[in-house]
């Protein structure tokens, strides 16, 4: 009998300072009331996605907030979800809880309101260590800001962060990219996400720099996009900096428990505004319109909006081409034990093929991508 997966849960905060150029994640700024009548909501939807769960399936080994920006919360406001959170649910006393912060927004009660609660990871947006750099982002801090924030962070003892990176920027060369990849290591956080910049529909991004934007000029050539991703995982890796997927980089044992997850088939309940779930074999959505959402919850529903019963076949593919964004890549016997198949009868030929095209490599039952493979992962994915 297969052992019962631990949950996740996944708080999603909307609200922002001001939106980005480039993000088109469900955010924007609001005001004070607008907030604080969204936390009520939130904690209305959690005490009704918790309701019908037995106790063991309330068990849970990570939480993570994200957004938007979790940190323009207020210290009570936060107190009040995690103890929402901690009534409904019981979060193991090895759990790791995630917040997203953006430099700028925390202050030294707000981190030690963190600290009290047991939020015991960080994850910086920073995105570069030059001004101009932010400024073309539309980011509202400068690198001296984040670095505040840093040593706030440091010096209350916080010690499993994250710092998220971006490269492929307007306006960005290889020399820039390079310092602000050296001024990050120097300061040896625990984890680094290095994103390459994906001009989204929707966005001011995608007016200026789309294919027909005007500005399109000033993005960095294919070339230097490539060169500054080879440079990451150079850079990275001299530095003591293990790449275990795709876009993420850790020091030994500080990989993100709750990241894992999503790659792994973990059951996981999204909370908020358009905030996604997968459990028992099925994936549901939140409804991402805040009216429709506030309706819902004030007549006591869960604010699904979607769900969607995964087939076998549906599962299998994602069992592949989600492992397989993981730098240990999947293993036959985890693939047997979830599936009751063996992974040679379902996907053999293809892995083969793959395998002679120097794409996937094998060893001691796990198949994983190859250098080559990375470069060029989704063309394996598309395969699943």
């Amino acid at each position: 009998m297969k052992e019962r997966k631990k949950l996740s849960l996944y708080l999603h905060i909307p609200f922002c300072a001001s939106k980005c150029h480039y993000c088109d994640f469900l955010s924007g700024p609001d005001t004070k009331e607008n907030i604080e009548r969204y936390v009520e909501l939130l904690c209305k939807e959690i005490r009704i996605k918790a309701e019908p769960l037995k106790a063991e399936e309330k068990i849970t080994d990570t939480v993570f907030f994200g957004g938007g920006t979790p940190s323009l919360l207020e210290p009570g406001q936060m107190i009040k979800i995690m103890s929402t959170l901690r009534e409904e649910f019981r979060i193991l006393p090895e759990a790791e809880i995630s917040l997203e912060l953006n430099p700028g927004t925390v202050c030294k009660e707000k981190l030690k309101t963190y600290q009290q609660l047991g939020i015991n990871r960080l994850s910086i947006g920073l995105q570069s260590a030059n001004n101009e750099e932010l400024k073309r982002l539309g980011r509202i801090h400068t690198y001296e800001e984040f670095l505040n924030t840093w040593q706030e962070v440091k010096r209350l003892g916080f010690s499993n962060i994250n710092i998220d990176l971006m490269s492929s920027l307007p306006g960005q060369t290889l020399e820039s990219y390079r310092n602000t990849l050296e001024k990050i290591i120097s300061l040896k956080p625990e984890h680094i996400s290095a994103y390459s910049l994906i001009i989204e529909e929707g966005t001011n991004f995608h007016n200026w720099y789309g294919e027909e934007g005007e500005k399109t000029k000033e993005l960095p050539s294919e070339e230097t996009d490539r060169e500054m991703y080879y440079l990451t995982k150079t850079i990275l890796r001299e530095n003591g900096y293990e790449r275990y997927e795709i876009s993420n980089y850790s020091l030994t044992t500080h990989e993100c428990r709750h990241n894992i997850g999503y790659w792994t088939g973990k059951p996981y309940l999204g909370m908020g505004l358009g905030a996604s779930s997968y459990r028992n074999q099925e994936r549901f959505q939140n409804e991402g319109r805040m009216k429709e959402y506030e309706d819902k919850i004030l007549l006591g529903k869960d604010p699904i909006m979607e769900r969607i019963p995964l087939e076998l076949t549906e599962r299998m593919q994602e069992f592949m081409f989600l492992g397989l964004r993981r730098m240990k890549g999947i293993s036959e016997k985890d693939f047997s034990t979830e599936f009751g198949i063996s992974l040679e009868q379902v996907y053999g030929d293809k892995l083969r093929a793959l395998e002679s095209q120097q794409l996937l490599a094998y060893d001691q039952g796990r198949w994983y991508l190859t250098e080559r493979g990375i470069d060029v992962s989704n063309r394996v994915f598309v395969e699943f």
